[in-house]
């Protein structure tokens, strides 16, 4: 009788010991949620059938103000939503009225006026079932997925606008393609000069890139592509005036008429020779109805035994043509006597000059 009185204490002991344990357990687990919904921002509201708030956990605004409902207390102020606007405060209420009548969840998500511009939040509305299957409450867990959401618009901004550019780098190689094919002799020819077309747009492109599409510093775009024709820009290019950041269309036209102006001059003019340079000067002119205009001039002493191609070929009609139609600005090249020379004027809405 003693050992099994002894038993029965031990027993009684036992179960004490694991209810303690799991009391103390279930305490440990409540800490670390709310800490889990504090950390993530997660806002949790439970209300019984009444919409009367039963307790709320790391509420904050826009759901309640926190002198009416703090993470310790309890209100029964129904569901006032601090500085929710009502139009949104009716949506979610609608929705919880909803959920009682079905004991179906819903999720919402909402977009509420800031400061700042527009915060965004996702919500979900779930049934509290008791043992015998009826809503008891509603549990509503609010998410703020503002940040989330503004990367998500600044993708598609950013995805629209590599797609514009594609469009219109693709319209660019298709013309240089149509117009380097009517100007060449051979297949060869042909491929030899397009070649080093692409390579010039690539290269206009690559200082497009690296600016995060805003453009390329115009001495920075001459000096590249005077540069990538074996020339040393330091001793065969001489740039004066000022230095104008160009817009992405511009830097690839103005890079383009610089490739021209680059290869022609390594094959026929100034840079052909030992002792050539070509001068580059850029400057800030009035132009109509008030607004700056840029005025890009390169010259060369081409020399007596220069033996520059009479005939038109794409060069020329790129630099002429192509170019200033393509910047709304206008262009000439000349060549005579000694020196060719080439002017285009663009308008200001080509370039940025702070």
């Amino acid at each position: 009788m003693q050992s099994r009185a002894g038993d029965m204490r031990d027993s009684g002991r036992s179960d004490e010991i694991i209810a303690l344990q799991s009391a103390e357990s279930g305490m440990q687990l409540g800490r670390a949620l709310l800490h889990a919904l504090h950390n993530a921002g997660i806002s949790v509201l439970y209300q019984d059938r009444e919409m009367k708030i039963v307790w709320a956990r790391n509420m904050r605004p826009p759901w309640i103000s926190e002198t009416v409902v703090s993470d310790t207390g309890v209100s029964d102020t129904g569901d006032s939503n601090g500085i929710l606007p009502l139009a949104q405060a009716e949506r979610i209420g609608a929705a919880k009225r909803k959920v009682v009548a079905s004991g179906n969840p819903e999720h919402l998500e909402l977009s509420i006026p800031a400061e700042d511009g527009v915060r965004w939040f996702q919500i979900w509305i779930d049934a509290d079932h008791d043992d015998g299957g009826a809503v008891q409450g509603v549990v509503t867990t609010m998410v703020e997925t503002t940040e989330q959401k503004r990367r998500e618009q600044t993708l598609k901004t950013l995805l629209r606008e590599v797609s514009h550019r594609s469009k219109n780098l693709l319209a660019i190689i298709q013309s240089i393609a149509t117009q380097t094919s009517r100007y060449s002799d051979t297949l060869s020819d042909f491929l030899t000069r397009f070649r080093g077309r692409l390579q010039s747009l690539a290269s206009s492109q690559d200082l497009v890139t690296s600016s995060n599409w805003r453009g390329a510093a115009l001495r920075e775009l001459v000096s590249g592509q005077v540069g990538r024709y074996g020339a040393d820009p330091v001793r065969s290019l001489r740039f004066r005036g000022a230095n104008p950041y160009l817009n992405p269309n511009a830097a690839l036209h103005i890079g383009l008429a610089m490739h021209e102006l680059a290869v022609n001059s390594v094959s026929y003019g100034a840079l052909s020779r030992a002792d050539g340079f070509v001068e580059v000067t850029a400057d800030l002119t009035a132009a109509s109805a008030g607004e700056t205009a840029l005025s890009l001039t390169w010259a060369e002493a081409i020399g007596a035994n220069d033996n520059q191609p009479s005939e038109k070929r794409f060069g020329s009609v790129a630099l002429e043509r192509v170019v200033p139609a393509s910047l709304n600005g206008t262009a000439k090249l000349e060549i005579s006597g000694d020196r060719l020379e080439y002017h285009l004027v663009v308008p200001r809405s080509n370039f940025e000059t702070d």
